[in-house]
């Protein structure tokens, strides 16, 4: 098996044959979703920094927050519209209901969140994928969709078409920030606001690990 067959495999069994077993098994995951996450995160990380190629100041690099922020800002105000008329008609009678039923829980989304799902994520589907897969998929605009659809594949977990809707299109918008700033910080920030605000609006519920089964 050459380098590119390798690649071409690990991508396969990372990104596509992971996520369909797991949603095989998705009714037993609930307890060890968090947990898988962050041991194949550990395992991509971990194969980041063996890799004299890679220039660790991507990880942390937030210089080029000015080149996107007004296309970000200009995104999440859109969407942020649209997502309240998508929800209001999904569902018209638990608008915002994790802060305003839940507060504590919602404040320890805001806190844990980024940290134990967002980063894990961005450094899986957006740090990992550009960078293992350059030379296979050297074109940028198909590691941007490729990096989408696996993404919103991952969620197929949740076993509902709005999740996997929500994750390919917000999976776009994350690996186009990624592929033109090169920053995990940049990506991480951008994942992390519209999260929470999904989380905060009532669409958390598509996206929450205990409502699998």
């Amino acid at each position: 098996m050459n380098y590119s067959q390798y690649r071409w495999f690990e991508l396969c069994v990372i990104f596509i044959l992971l996520p369909l077993c797991g949603y095989l098994v998705k009714d037993y995951l609930r307890a060890l979703l968090i947990p898988a996450l962050l041991l194949l995160t550990a395992w991509c990380f971990t194969l980041l920094l063996k890799d004299p190629k890679f220039k660790r100041f991507r990880l942390t690099n937030f210089n080029q927050i000015s080149s996107a922020k007004k296309r970000m800002l200009t995104l999440f105000s859109v969407g942020a519209i649209f997502s309240c008329a998508f929800y209001a008609m999904l569902n018209q009678e638990h608008w915002f209901a994790l802060p305003l039923h839940t507060p504590m829980n919602w404040l320890m989304l805001i806190v844990l969140y980024p940290l134990v799902s967002v980063l894990p994520q961005e450094l899986i589907f957006r740090t990992y994928f550009f960078h293992r897969y350059k030379k296979i998929i050297p074109d940028k605009r198909w590691r941007i969709l490729l990096s989408a659809l696996t993404f919103s594949l991952a969620h197929l977990i949740y076993d509902n078409w709005i999740a996997v809707a929500l994750a390919f299109v917000g999976g776009l918008m994350f690996a186009y920030t990624y592929a033109y700033t090169r920053s995990t910080l940049v990506c991480v920030l951008e994942h992390s606001v519209w999260g929470l605000w999904l989380f905060t609006l009532g669409l958390g519920q598509y996206l929450d690990a205990g409502a699998i089964g």
